[in-house]
C-alpha cells in the first residue's frame, strides 16, 4: 500500500513521456490519407476519362465510315434438284470496300458532345460531393478522437493532483489531524479517478482506431493529435454548390429534347464501294467494279411520339423544379440553426471560463487548508468534482462548437 502513489506516479509519468514522444498528426494528414486512398473517388475519375473517351468516339463517328466485305455462294444442283439457277446463279462471289458518309450530322455530333459534357460535369459534381462527404465524417471523427484525447490528458492531471495530496494525506492520517475514514474516502476518489483514466485510454484508442479506418491509414501506432483548426462560420450568400446537380438535370433535358428534335430532321447520306461482284458463270475476270450512290430520309407521321416525348421531358422539369425548391428551402433553415446554435454555444463560454476560474482557486484554498487540517476531507473531494464538471463542459461545448462549424462548412457551399 505504501508503494501505490509511487507506482501510479511512475505510470503517469511515463504516460506522458510517451506522448510527448508520439509523431503529432493534424487534420490535413487525414483528410489527405482519406482523398487518397477512397476508391469512390478513384471511381468518379476513372468515369470522368472514360467520357473523355466516349467523346473521341463520336467525333471519330463523323468522319467517313470504311468497311470490307465479302461474301461467297455455291448451290449445287444435282440431277435436276437443287436451288432455281436463275435465283442463285449457282455460285457467286463477293469482295466490296465501302465508305459511308452522313452529310447532315454535324448537329447530331454536336448534340452528342454536349451530351457527354454534361455527363462528365455530372461525375465530377458527384465526386465532389462524395470528397465533402468523406471530408465531413473525417473531420467529425477527428473531433470526436481529439476530444478523447483532451479527456485523458485531463484525467491524468486530476490523478497527478490526486495523488500528490493522497501523500500528504496520509501523512497527516498517521499523525492523527484526519481521521481514518477521511483518508479512505479520499482514496476511494483517487482511485475512480483512476479509473476514469483507463476508460478514458480506451475510448481514445477507439476513436483513434475509427479515425484511421474512416481515412484509410493501415498505421497502427498511436500518434498525438493536433488540434483542429477550422474555418470560422462565416455566411458567404454566394450561389449553393448543392444546387449544380438541378442545374445538371435542366441541362439534361435541355440536350434530350433537342436529340429529339434532331430525329425528325432530313438525314441524308452518300456511299461508295468498289471491289469484286461475280456470279463465275460468264467472264468472271471482268467483274470487277465501283460504285457510287445517296440516300435520304425524312419523317413524315408516328402517330405523334414528339410531343409524347415533349410530355415526359416536362414532367421531369417539374420534379426538378420541386427538387430544388424543397432544397433550397431546407438549406437555408439549415443553415440558420447551425448559425443560431453556434452563437449560443459561443455565450457559454464566458460562464463557463467563470466557473472554471472560481472552481480552480477554491481548490487551491482548499489544498492550503487540507495541509493544515483546517478542511474536511469531504468538501475538498466536493471542490475537485465541481473543478472536473466544468472542465468537462468546457471540453464539450468546445468539441460540440467544432462539429457545428463542421456541419455548417459542409452546407455552405
Amino acid at each position: 500500500m505504501i508503494y501505490k502513489p509511487l507506482l501510479t506516479t511512475l505510470l503517469i509519468i511515463s504516460g506522458i513521456m510517451a506522448r510527448a514522444q508520439a509523431p503529432v498528426k493534424n487534420l490535413d494528414y487525414y483528410l489527405g490519407q482519406a482523398k487518397s486512398s477512397s476508391p469512390v473517388l478513384k471511381d468518379f475519375e476513372n468515369q470522368r476519362r472514360t467520357a473523355g473517351i466516349d467523346s473521341l468516339i463520336v467525333r471519330a463517328t463523323a468522319k467517313p465510315q470504311v468497311t470490307g466485305s465479302g461474301t461467297g455462294l455455291y448451290a449445287p444442283v444435282i440431277r435436276g434438284y437443287g436451288y432455281d439457277e436463275v435465283l442463285t446463279n449457282g455460285q457467286a462471289l463477293e469482295a466490296m470496300l465501302n465508305v459511308n458518309y452522313d452529310l447532315l450530322n454535324k448537329k447530331r455530333i454536336n448534340n452528342q458532345l454536349e451530351g457527354i459534357k454534361i455527363q462528365s460535369d455530372s461525375v465530377k459534381y458527384a465526386s465532389q460531393l462524395s470528397l465533402f462527404d468523406l471530408n465531413r465524417s473525417v473531420i467529425d471523427q477527428y473531433i470526436t478522437a481529439f476530444a478523447s484525447q483532451q479527456q485523458v490528458d485531463f484525467n491524468r492531471e486530476v490523478v497527478s493532483l490526486l495523488d500528490r495530496e493522497e501523500k500528504l494525506l496520509k501523512t497527516l492520517t498517521r499523525s492523527n489531524i484526519y481521521k481514518q475514514s477521511e483518508y479512505l474516502t479520499f482514496l476511494v476518489t483517487l482511485q475512480q479517478q483512476q479509473l476514469s483514466l483507463k476508460q478514458a485510454e480506451l475510448q481514445f484508442k477507439n476513436d483513434y482506431a475509427t479515425l484511421n479506418y474512416l481515412a484509410g491509414v493501415a498505421d497502427t501506432a498511436q500518434a498525438k493529435l493536433a488540434e483542429p483548426e477550422l474555418q470560422n462560420a462565416v455566411f458567404t450568400g454566394e450561389k449553393s454548390f448543392f444546387t449544380r446537380r438541378f442545374e445538371l438535370d435542366s441541362l439534361k433535358n435541355t440536350n434530350l429534347k433537342n436529340a429529339i428534335d434532331l430525329n425528325y430532321k432530313p438525314k441524308l447520306g452518300v456511299y461508295a464501294n468498289g471491289g469484286y461482284n461475280s456470279s463465275l458463270v460468264l467472264q468472271p475476270y471482268k467483274n470487277f467494279g465501283a460504285s457510287v450512290g445517296f440516300t435520304f430520309s425524312v419523317p413524315i407521321y408516328d402517330g405523334h411520339q414528339r410531343k409524347m416525348q415533349y410530355d415526359k421531358l416536362a414532367l421531369s422539369s417539374n420534379t426538378v423544379a420541386g427538387y430544388r425548391d424543397f432544397f433550397t428551402r431546407q438549406q437555408s433553415q439549415q443553415i440558420n440553426l447551425i448559425r443560431q446554435q453556434i452563437k449560443q454555444t459561443d455565450a457559454l463560454f464566458g460562464k463557463i471560463n467563470e466557473q472554471i476560474r472560481f472552481s480552480k482557486g477554491l481548490i487551491d484554498v482548499d489544498s492550503k487548508l487540507l495541509h493544515t487540517g483546517d478542511l474536511r476531507v469531504s468538501d475538498f473531494i466536493i471542490a475537485i468534482n465541481n473543478y472536473l464538471s466544468a472542465q468537462n463542459l468546457l471540453r464539450q461545448t468546445n468539441i460540440n462548437r467544432l462539429k457545428l462549424i463542421n456541419q455548417f462548412n459542409y452546407w455552405n457551399r
